[in-house]
């Protein structure tokens, strides 16, 4: 074997090893969500658990724990339907409108939702929720973070708009569509891997997002599961992992069950409707 074969083999060993280890890293936190749920004394490690559902019949019994998880679901498809809905309304517009300083306009739209965050914009906007009596409302929580979204949705849409022949819609013109219809027939049909896109963006986004209805939500019983989760504190203070663990588990079904159902109904076979 000469030396550059050696080098070589050496070489594909050493990645090979460092892959492993970069996988480990990151799988390890996979293995404890996986286990810790069903041991009856979980540990920041781990190892084989001691097998019990105890925990998940103590959630069962929690009064908000389930409930949060439907309060969750509501957030997420309400400001997905929102941002979606007008995402592609305002990206149809701006990609079809000529107008002066348009670009300029929807890249200074990009970067202050992306520099005022809800953080730092908290104060003003729970103040105008108050004022607008959407405190402790989830009609309030689906406002604000549709608003914090569609800037970035809007851009994203544009870009599949642009790529669609404005052929389509004047042929769908001459037959006496209206707007509406032209968009509707014939624009969403074709641009559909990108509303696919948005509206799994927009639900991963508010399913992990704890500001905003921390800060609007006063009511547990409208609390979604980010927040009631960090209610799962024994009583010296300390998280309690049985409890954590097996709300994580749930917690994370859904968001893993969209991710598989879009890959199997949509991933890359997923075409727009218009052959060309």
């Amino acid at each position: 074997m000469t030396a550059a074969a050696v080098r070589a083999a050496l070489r594909r060993i050493a990645a090979t090893t460092f892959v492993s280890l970069v996988l480990a890293f990151f799988a390890l936190p996979m293995l404890w969500l996986a286990s810790a749920p069903f041991d009856a004394d979980p540990r920041i490690n781990v190892s084989l658990p001691s097998f019990t559902l105890a925990n998940f019949r103590v959630l069962m019994d929690d009064p908000y724990a389930l409930r949060s998880l439907r309060n969750s679901a509501v957030l997420a498809a309400g400001t997905a339907a929102v941002v979606v809905v007008s995402a592609a309304l305002a990206a149809y517009a701006l990609s079809r409108v000529r107008l002066p300083g348009r670009d300029v306009l929807l890249y200074l739209l990009l970067l202050l939702s992306s520099i005022i965050t809800g953080t730092a914009a908290m104060v003003p906007i729970f103040l105008l929720a108050t004022q607008l009596h959407l405190v402790d409302s989830h009609l309030g929580v689906v406002l604000v973070l549709s608003g914090g979204l569609l800037p970035t949705a809007i851009f994203l849409l544009k870009d599949f708009t642009d790529a669609t022949p404005a052929s389509y819609e004047e042929a769908a013109r001459v037959f006496g569509a209206s707007p509406l219809q032209t968009l509707r027939h014939v624009v969403v049909p074709v641009i559909r891997p990108g509303l696919a896109m948005v509206g799994i963006w927009t639900v991963a986004q508010v399913w992990g997002d704890f500001l905003m209805p921390f800060l609007l939500l006063r009511d547990p019983d409208k609390a979604p599961a980010s927040v009631i989760m960090y209610t799962f504190y024994t009583e010296g203070g300390q998280p309690d992992l049985a409890l954590i663990g097996a709300f994580s588990l749930l917690y994370s079904v859904p968001v893993v069950a969209m991710y598989l159902l879009v890959s199997r109904r949509y991933g890359f076979r997923f075409h727009g409707g218009i052959k060309r």
